[in-house]
């Protein structure tokens, strides 16, 4: 597994022409819908939310919605869709914690889809998540059950190869979240070797006390 971080700057004017990632995009958008009780009350972080292709999806049913990203190309892309759709309850901001670039403002739910495994830190990503909820508030977070590097083939920037789901509710629970509940949002297919291969993509839903 190589330790460099991914380069998302020179995929982003392209990000959303991958059907495979659009699908998976709108599963994980249907399964937040399936686990999350979404109101117009409801202030939204997308963690790592690329050109915005999971959050928006949820904007006609919560209060608002904020891309955060480390990408700059990412979030530009995103900002022109909100522009574009004249979506005036959408923006984005910078985030790069890892870096000591925080998310600023306070959620009542978190998203992520996908982003997880490239992080480094875990317990540090959730703690971040956890600062930046109200009382009562929730995270949503999609990615791989543990897999073998095949999903991605090229694993620059992969610092997890999916994850034990009971060792994630683990660390969220040492990180103050409780009623941690798993489930699988949707699978992938995939050739590896001349075989299909399913990669299983879960959902957790947790909530901060």
């Amino acid at each position: 597994m190589k330790k460099e971080r991914r380069d998302f700057e020179s995929v982003a004017a392209r990000w959303d022409s991958n059907p495979g990632r659009v699908r998976i995009a709108n599963d994980v958008a249907a399964a937040i819908q399936r686990e999350v009780t979404l109101t117009m009350q409801m202030d939204v972080l997308d963690y790592g939310s690329g050109t915005g292709l999971l959050s928006l999806q949820l904007l006609p049913q919560v209060g608002s919605v904020c891309g955060a990203d480390s990408s700059p190309a990412m979030l530009a892309a995103m900002a022109d869709k909100i522009t574009t759709q004249s979506l005036n309850n959408a923006h984005t901001q910078f985030v790069d914690f890892e870096n000591g670039a925080h998310a600023s403002g306070s959620y009542d739910l978190i998203i992520s889809s996908m982003v997880t495994h490239h992080v480094p830190d875990t317990a540090a990503l959730f703690a971040e998540w956890f600062r930046l909820l109200n009382p009562g508030g929730k995270i949503a977070f999609a990615d791989l059950d543990s897999e073998d590097g095949a999903f991605h083939g090229d694993n620059t920037g992969v610092f997890h190869l999916g994850f034990d789901r009971m060792h994630l509710r683990e660390l969220l629970l040492q990180a103050g979240f409780i009623e941690v509940h798993d489930s699988t949002a949707t699978s992938v297919s995939k050739e590896v070797d001349g075989k299909p291969r399913e990669f299983p993509i879960f959902l957790i839903v947790a909530r901060k006390p």
